[in-house]
């Protein structure tokens, strides 16, 4: 034996002796890591309309993922079940249009493993902006298209672009608002904003429109059970809007924000509530230092309420008169809904679908 040799083979005699027997059995075991329970988490709708079929967006989005699907292509399915029904006047096809009576979508999506993104705003003439959006992730460089020019990106791709995204219900709702408000309504902009705002609430009152589809959108959020996470939101938007206005739903961080590792987490309601704290990434960062889905969604409600401090956007009590809520989920599997104000949200596990109750941070109704 060489000298080499010797020196190698003695100190490695040495460290197996001086090292502890109990030491050495607890090194770590290189492993597959325990699967998860697969589920999926939207706003209420996602468990409500089939478009004529027989699943809801939360059902077909949990048996496409558990049958092996991607993640993200579940979640956008199931989010099209909606998008594409004139029922629900809060996405898509008969989404509730803006001041000028055009219906204009906006959409994002973001894929927790290849941590990448994708959104349009302002688009109008697709049915699907979810799809979009998608592919905005899938085929650009970028996160965001707007406008005439994410209309001609889905135009190149194929998408069909209708001139009309109304249906008989939206155009119906538009023209009562309209006759509700005053025609010169461009003339003084205090007024006509009030006007408008008068004329939605009345007719929330009244009950010709659900009052989740003033603020309209879908967000759902998926886990599989390899861990991977996924998250989509789509929406028409602020019934009656100006015209260009974008809410929370497209922009990564507010209307949706996603961490492979961590979770994902979603809103539905005022966007401009949730935009001026990009409440979803504060909800995932708040789950990457240990808190709970429900935990990290009420501390984003407490912000929102401390930051409403404008007299308008505030009830009889002092209180913010609009609802916002947060769809949070978790690497565990792990998820919770939330809300300024009572609420519902969808799951669907492997025990089948259930629309439950949202925690609420505050006491009754926004209005009151």
């Amino acid at each position: 034996m060489n000298r080499r040799d010797f020196v190698r083979t003695t100190v490695g005699a040495t460290l197996l002796v001086t090292v502890p027997r109990s030491a050495r059995a607890q090194a770590p075991a290189v492993g597959t890591p325990k699967s998860r329970q697969p589920v999926v988490i939207s706003s209420a709708n996602g468990h409500k309309y089939t478009n004529g079929g027989k699943e809801t967006c939360v059902q077909l989005a949990f048996r496409m993922m558990t049958e092996g699907a991607d993640v993200l292509d579940a979640l956008i399915a199931g989010v099209n079940i909606l998008e594409l029904d004139p029922a629900d006047t809060s996405v898509g096809y008969g989404g509730l249009p803006n001041g000028d009576g055009v219906v204009q979508l906006d959409a994002c999506c973001m894929h927790g493993p290849k941590r990448r993104a994708g959104g349009v705003a302002s688009l109008e003439g697709v049915r699907t902006p979810s799809n979009v959006a998608q592919a905005v992730m899938q085929q650009t460089d970028h996160h965001l298209l707007v406008g005439p020019g994410a209309q001609g990106f889905a135009r190149n791709l194929g998408f069909k672009i209708e001139d009309d995204l109304n249906s008989e219900e939206s155009r119906k709702q538009w023209h009562e608002w309209k006759r509700r408000t005053d025609p010169d309504r461009y003339l003084d902009p205090e007024k006509r904003s009030a006007a408008g705002d008068r004329a939605r609430d009345a007719m929330v009152a009244e009950g010709l429109i659900d009052p989740e589809h003033v603020y309209g959108t879908i967000n759902c959020n998926g886990l599989n059970a390899k861990g991977e996470i996924c998250g989509v939101t789509t929406t028409s938007g602020l019934a009656w809007k100006i015209p260009g206005r974008v809410g929370d739903s497209p922009i990564l961080g507010a209307g949706l924000y996603v961490d492979g590792e961590i979770g994902a987490a979603g809103s539905t309601g005022r966007g401009e509530a949730n935009l001026f704290g990009l409440s979803s990434y504060l909800i995932v960062e708040n789950m990457r230092r240990g808190m709970h889905p429900k935990d990290a969604g009420m501390e984003a409600l407490r912000r929102i309420k401390a930051n409403t401090i404008e007299k308008r956007l505030l009830n009889s009590r002092g209180e913010p008169k609009f609802n916002v809520h947060f769809y949070a989920l978790n690497a565990k599997g792990e998820h919770a809904g939330v809300a300024l104000y009572a609420g519902q949200y969808a799951v669907c596990t492997a025990d089948g679908p259930q629309t439950v109750d949202s925690e609420p941070l505050l006491q009754g109704k926004p209005g009151e």
